[in-house]
């Protein structure tokens, strides 16, 4: 489901990256991938690669090359907070977002009073209008003050089509998804009202029972699929804002993976070794299949930063170790992470490359409706690639057919 457009990069570089390429249809050990305009042209075995094909990027032997990776859930990055950052602000966040390897995401803006909130849409709809983001996502302000976690309770309400419309309107058309409590008053007809507006439903930070979630996610999907067939609801952050699942108290969790399970939801995982053990990610993608799974770093303004005192909205969050807690010492305030790590994570608990890269590529941009702009390395596809070695510690990004500085 897609908000908003991709622009074309017009004029970018053209050029060529030789190494082991993550391709769609598997990995190419001696492989590379060539663009012009900054749209690939390439993808294939190196001695097939055209010999017009722009120079190489230059890599050290072994470089593993994978598609530029997209980032649903992302609070911010050095040191800067989406929900209460200037234009300018938040452009630096993108530059360094794009410079970890993470080429789209949306911005991700926490519950706040609905004027705080529509204001920090109206500064970032127009970076996605211009491409520096891919849209926007609401966490909040339809929650569950019981599992609100790192979000202000002062600040959570049950759904109001007056807020919601608030919104919308200072979205400007770039709203792609929003975090929602299935449980609460008025919830079903907030679904509608979202999937009418082209906006992705994602059941979140809520006290629901296992039939509450269920039916929601049901709704979302019937709602959803008659805009746009194939469109699926995402769950935000699969068992962090929810209820632990439980044998005789399944709560949310549950209905979440049988969705998964069936096709009909992907899962956000935050495959960061705090909020998830790595034993759980590996169980999720065996249970619901990579299709159905996407990596999201949640990261905050401490992303890409040091340990310290940061905001997320209007809490105070303290980073010690790369742990982002409330400075109260309560809830896991987002992460600091980047989904290149989430990858990481996922491949040492024995997720296999080509599943995990498509939960943090592929997979998302399905969501957002650009699996034909972004998400896999394959012709007429942008030409964005993280170059990383075999530990996947990064070596380059390209971006729109230019090399990220």
């Amino acid at each position: 489901m897609s908000t908003t457009s991709v622009p074309s990069p017009g004029t970018a570089a053209s050029g060529c990256a030789f190494g082991t390429v993550a391709a769609p249809g598997g990995v190419i050990d001696d492989g590379a991938v060539c663009w012009e305009n900054g749209v690939v042209t390439f993808v294939g075995e190196a001695s097939a690669a055209p010999a017009s094909g722009g120079p190489a990027v230059p890599l050290p032997a072994g470089a593993l090359l994978l598609p530029g990776l997209v980032d649903l859930h992302c609070h911010g990055a050095a040191g800067v907070d989406f929900s209460t950052a200037s234009a300018a602000e938040a452009r630096r966040a993108a530059a360094h977002l794009h410079r970890s390897g993470t080429t789209t995401f949306l911005a991700s803006v926490v519950a706040g009073p609905p004027d705080r909130m529509a204001a920090a849409f109206r500064t970032l709809a127009p970076l996605a209008a211009e491409g520096l983001i891919a849209g926007l996502h609401a966490e909040g302000p339809f929650l569950s003050a019981r599992r609100c976690g790192a979000q202000d309770p002062a600040f959570l309400i049950d759904p109001d089509p007056a807020v919601l419309e608030e919104l919308l309107e200072a979205a400007d058309g770039t709203l792609a998804t929003m975090t929602y409590a299935p449980e609460l008053p008025g919830a079903d007809a907030l679904v509608r009202a979202l999937a009418a507006a082209d906006v992705v439903p994602s059941p979140g930070h809520t006290e629901a029972d296992d039939a509450t979630a269920a039916a929601s996610l049901a709704a979302a999907r019937r709602e959803l699929a008659a805009a746009a067939p194939g469109a699926r609801p995402t769950v935000t952050h699969l068992f962090n804002g929810m209820a632990p699942l439980h044998h005789r108290a399944p709560g949310p969790a549950g209905a979440c993976l049988r969705a998964a399970a069936a096709g009909e939801a992907v899962v956000e995982l935050i495959a960061d070794g705090v909020h998830l053990d790595p034993a759980i990610v590996h169980t999720v993608f065996a249970l619901a299949g990579a299709e159905n799974v996407a990596l999201v770093s949640d990261s905050m303004a401490a992303a890409g930063l040091g340990d310290g005192s940061y905001l997320l909205g209007s809490s105070r969050v303290t980073v010690q170790g790369g742990r982002a807690v409330l400075a109260d010492g309560g809830s896991l305030a987002g992460g600091t992470s980047t989904v290149l790590d989430g990858v990481r994570t996922a491949l040492d608990a024995g997720v296999g490359l080509c599943r995990a890269v498509a939960a943090a590529s592929s997979v998302p941009a399905a969501v957002l409706g650009l699996g034909d702009v972004v998400g896999a390395l394959r012709p007429g596809l942008r030409a964005d690639l993280v170059a990383v070695t075999a530990g996947l510690e990064p070596l380059a990004v390209v971006h729109g057919g230019r090399v990220q500085a």
